[in-house]
């Protein structure tokens, strides 16, 4: 199985079509954006980091019985995967007050919020990837009433494998981002988590792990995402 030709890029990955109509390869880029754009920049070794701790932690929720699009690690930023139709539905999970959500209903960042929030986005970038409910996603047929129920309930189990797993390494699972995909009929986890995609706190020292290092110009971004994987493959 080999690449063929490009079929898509995105902010922070490249899509390539293979010899198999059913697999693509994602090749991930150290090119980093932030609200919705508007900054760009770069994260040295982004691109290695993102690709080894998706598939770290794809492969422990396959073994807990979530399917994902892993096929292949091919080398340090390349995997091959599924070739899904994506659901244009990014779901944010959010266990502790952060970012938008502390900005919107005032709530100080770093509130353990009183249960687990799930939130629904429009994927179009376009607009801005603006919020919308199940009513929203059902009138503009983004996806069936079945759909919705699955991806809930396999958000919800994944943020509870999550927070145990990264828990022995002492990170909190604060919020983070999931898409899915349709295939063979099934709706199965798609896309990525990583420290783009995830808020990741230390959970001795509630240092920031994650992308925030460099929306917030913290600095020390790259030191922070190679921490991450050092401790995800230390958990081995």
């Amino acid at each position: 199985m080999e690449k063929t030709i490009l079929f898509y890029e995105g902010k922070a990955k490249k899509v390539f079509l293979t010899t198999d109509p059913k697999v693509v390869m994602v090749q991930y880029k150290d090119d980093a954006t932030a609200f919705n754009g508007l900054k760009k920049g770069q994260i040295a070794g982004k691109g290695i980091v993102n690709n080894k701790c998706s598939n770290h932690l794809f492969q422990m929720l396959e073994k807990h019985g979530i399917e994902t699009h892993l096929i292949e690690e091919i080398s340090d930023t390349e995997t091959f995967v599924k070739k899904v139709e994506i659901v244009p539905i990014e779901v944010i999970v959010r266990n502790i007050a952060a970012g938008s959500l502390s900005k919107r209903l005032n709530i100080p960042e770093g509130t353990a919020l009183s249960i687990t929030v799930l939130e629904f986005c429009y994927k179009n970038d376009e607009l801005g990837d603006p919020m919308i409910n199940d009513y929203h996603a059902l009138a503009m047929n983004l996806a069936t009433q079945i759909e919705l129920e699955i991806i809930k309930s396999i958000s919800f189990k994944v943020n509870s494998l999550l927070r145990e797993y990264l828990s022995d390494i002492y990170i909190d699972l604060i919020d983070f981002k999931l898409e899915f995909g349709r295939y063979d009929g099934k709706i199965i986890l798609a896309d990525e988590i990583s420290p783009d995609t995830c808020r990741f706190w230390d959970s001795k020292t509630k240092e920031k792990l994650d992308k925030d290092r460099f929306r917030r110009d913290l600095g020390g971004v790259e030191d922070a995402y190679k921490e991450v994987l050092s401790r995800l493959i230390g958990a081995k």
